[in-house]
């Protein structure tokens, strides 16, 4: 049952790393992988002296680790909070709301996050200028320093809810007795939640975290690609749109290999890495 799969591994991600070829030469469609000039390094030493590429670097790292962070905190929170509700009927509920965003293609949030932050009738300008906090509407999606906070939160949004199911699988696998010995020992609901859900479910959360961190060079596309404008640019643009510019729409094919095979190799190493942290610490680890 396994050979179909193992098939579609080989051929689409295993046999395509011949193509890595391409950034040590001047590839040209026309004359193909035996006749492009081979050019060592170049590529490689054109991306890290070009002062866009690093900061292309800057953007990338940046979001990924805010929706890292965002992202394991708040989906640990929303599981420990849907576990700690009683009303049955109504865990049911959020727990449906909180999925729906994950099913919603990145166009229509782009869309909804667009017209939440809009100028005119944002949402999110009405209700600050109701509170008080600003007197005129702030154009968000303009201003580049904002950009990262709205991917985080946009990411988190979306996310959140699906995140949260592999906690609370952990969750039902911890020993009831634990509870029930906690509560007549009379501890109370957030001395149970330190002591008994946190730790036991600190296996799960260390193995997700070492192969999230193993994307880490994995900012994002679709969401950086549609909220990006020439105003927040220098703020939005990440390594993927970096290879789609530079690289693919300028036919500049090795330039583009070379990007992608630098964030592959750095994702290697950071995985392993962080897998062999866990290791010298003592924590669950992936291999």
């Amino acid at each position: 049952m396994s050979v179909p799969f193992l098939i579609w591994l080989f051929i689409f991600k295993y046999l395509p790393l011949s193509g890595w070829l391409m950034a040590f030469q001047d590839y040209k469609p026309a004359r193909g992988f035996q006749e492009s000039e081979f050019v060592g390094f170049d590529q490689f030493t054109f991306l890290f002296q070009d002062q866009r590429f690093l900061e292309v670097m800057r953007n990338t790292l940046a979001m990924s680790m805010i929706n890292l962070v965002l992202g394991f905190v708040m989906a640990i929170t929303l599981a420990v909070l849907l576990n700690e509700l009683r009303q049955v009927g109504f865990k049911r509920i959020v727990q449906t709301i909180s999925y729906m965003p994950h099913f919603l293609s990145w166009v229509v949030v782009a869309g909804l996050v667009s017209s939440a932050l809009s100028v005119d009738d944002g949402i999110i300008n009405i209700m600050l200028m109701n509170l008080g906090i600003i007197d005129t509407p702030i154009m968000f999606l303009g201003v580049g320093e904002y950009f990262w906070g709205i991917i985080g939160a946009s990411d988190v949004w979306k996310t959140v809810g699906w995140n949260s199911i592999i906690y609370l699988a952990a969750i039902t696998m911890i020993d009831q007795e634990q509870y029930e010995a906690a509560e007549i020992d009379g501890a109370t609901r957030l001395q149970r939640i330190l002591y008994i859900t946190l730790p036991g479910i600190k296996p799960v959360v260390v193995i997700l975290m070492i192969m999230n961190i193993g994307y880490i060079l994995e900012s994002g596309f679709e969401a950086q690609y549609l909220l990006m404008n020439p105003m927040n640019m220098g703020y939005a643009e990440n390594l993927d749109i970096f290879v789609l510019r530079y690289g693919i729409r300028q036919a500049n094919f090795s330039l583009a290999t070379a990007a992608g095979m630098f964030k592959t190799v750095i994702s290697f190493i950071f995985l392993f890495g962080a897998n062999k942290i866990a290791q010298k610490l003592g924590e669950a680890r992936l291999f």
